[in-house]
């Protein structure tokens, strides 16, 4: 096998460094992900659950899991993020009323114990991680019947970025100038290779509008969704290749203003009821009851 990353490889602790930077001004900058949260959360209304243990995988500052709380309010709501920062952020969306625990930790290496969760959410996230990893650790995790809910990006997002670059670089062997998104097709393979039920995926598509290229590159650096493709160019872009990127978006230009597209994959899948995997030799885990120990105490 190439010891070369693949398109899709990324850079975690480059990654993790960049949200934990945008942490602080997310929220203002993080537009679509609160609309694409908030329908996230909606559609939970097509289901009858009645979790004790939730999960909100990516929770970045906190919304999605203090919406959680208030809908559960009888469930334990874990904030579940690889960084710090957007945890710190998430502490300022706790109401002392109904609080949620936070908890630091990689979705693909969760310390949770098999069969203890009823409900995992992840809006944004999965994108970020490595999917197989991500969803057999979910698997392993949720409970006979458990739910999995989950928004990632889709291949089409940041078309016109993408093709603008490859105006500027050519064709051929590419540096990644903009993250590759795997198509849904792909992550509901994926889902069914580890061992989920009853996926389901679609597609919605949204456009936003910007006066010009550099306020496309602020949002995305604001939100820490920059290129963290193991394969990107290091180094600072120069103003020449910069400046010619911006002529050739320029070719997308409509009504006086710049598009950028998203394609946002929507899933859904089941636990089935079946016989639990195995905790492997050596894996710390977080049970229920700490969880519960460590929400007393903070009460208290």
């Amino acid at each position: 096998m190439s010891d070369q990353p693949s398109e899709y490889s990324l850079d975690k602790s480059w990654l993790r460094r960049s949200f934990d930077k945008a942490s602080a001004g997310y929220d203002s900058a993080a537009v679509l992900q609160a609309e694409v949260r908030d329908q996230l959360l909606e559609r939970l209304d097509l289901t009858d659950l009645a979790p004790r243990l939730i999960v909100d995988a990516g929770a970045g500052t906190g919304h999605a899991s203090r919406a959680l709380k208030k809908r559960y309010p009888g469930a334990v709501v874990i904030a579940l993020d690889s960084s710090l920062g957007m945890l710190r952020a998430a502490g300022r969306q706790q109401p002392w009323f109904r609080p949620f625990t936070r908890l630091c930790a990689d979705a693909e290496h969760l310390p949770l114990q098999n069969g203890s969760v009823d409900l995992i959410l992840s809006n944004f996230m999965l994108q970020w991680s490595e999917p197989d990893a991500v969803f057999a650790e979910f698997r392993r995790v949720l409970a006979p019947r458990g739910f999995l809910s989950f928004t990632t990006l889709g291949p089409d997002t940041l078309r016109e970025l993408r093709e603008a670059w490859r105006e500027v670089d050519g064709h051929g062997d590419l540096p990644t100038r903009v993250s590759q998104f795997m198509d849904m097709h792909d992550l509901g393979d994926a889902l069914v290779r580890a061992g989920f039920a009853a996926p389901v995926l679609d597609v919605e598509r949204y456009t936003l509008s910007y006066a010009d290229v550099r306020r496309l590159a602020a949002d995305l650096k604001a939100t820490g969704a920059r290129n963290a493709t193991a394969g990107r160019p290091r180094g600072l872009t120069g103003p020449r290749k910069f400046a010619a990127m911006q002529r050739a978006y320029e070719a997308f230009r409509g009504d006086g203003r710049l598009p950028a597209t998203y394609e946002v994959v929507f899933g859904q899948a089941w636990a089935p009821a079946s016989a639990r995997q195995r905790v492997s030799d050596g894996d710390t885990v977080v049970s229920l009851d700490d969880i519960k120990r460590q929400l007393r105490a903070r009460r208290e």
